[in-house]
């Protein structure tokens, strides 16, 4: 099984990205993950526009995907901030993560959220925690 099969079959039961949103992974890499988001009516907001729910889902999904799973530990969000910096007018949302600082206990990663037509439209910054698997 590759890695990203590998990352897929653990993130299946996390219904509510993969299936409630839609959001699919992409690539993965160590401490990194790509995923997208098609965008439909679902995701809108009333003026039209993607709702910063489903971007801000979009970021946390590839966070846990970039931090998960490890062999001894679960990494969860413990901070998170977002700048939303424009407006969707494309049809994909991607989320791609950059490893900040890895400590023993906790980590720190940018989510940068873009869309297919390459407008910039939120960095998200997440603190995790690392929990041991007990």
């Amino acid at each position: 099984m590759t890695p990203l099969e590998m990352k897929r079959d653990f993130f299946k039961d996390d219904f509510f990205a993969t299936e409630v949103t839609g959001i699919e992974i992409e690539a993965v890499g160590e401490n990194y993950a790509k995923c997208s988001l098609r965008l439909d009516k679902r995701h809108l907001n009333a003026a039209g526009s993607p709702m910063g729910g489903a971007i801000y889902t979009l970021a946390d999904f590839t966070f846990a995907v970039s931090t998960n799973p490890k062999p001894d530990t679960v990494t969860v969000t413990t901070v998170s901030q977002i700048c939303y910096l424009n407006l969707s007018r494309g049809e994909v949302l991607y989320g791609e993560s950059r490893l900040i600082k890895d400590g023993r206990s906790t980590c720190f990663y940018e989510i940068d959220i873009t869309d297919d037509i390459g407008t910039k439209i939120a960095v998200v910054t997440v603190t995790g925690m690392h929990i041991n698997k007990e």
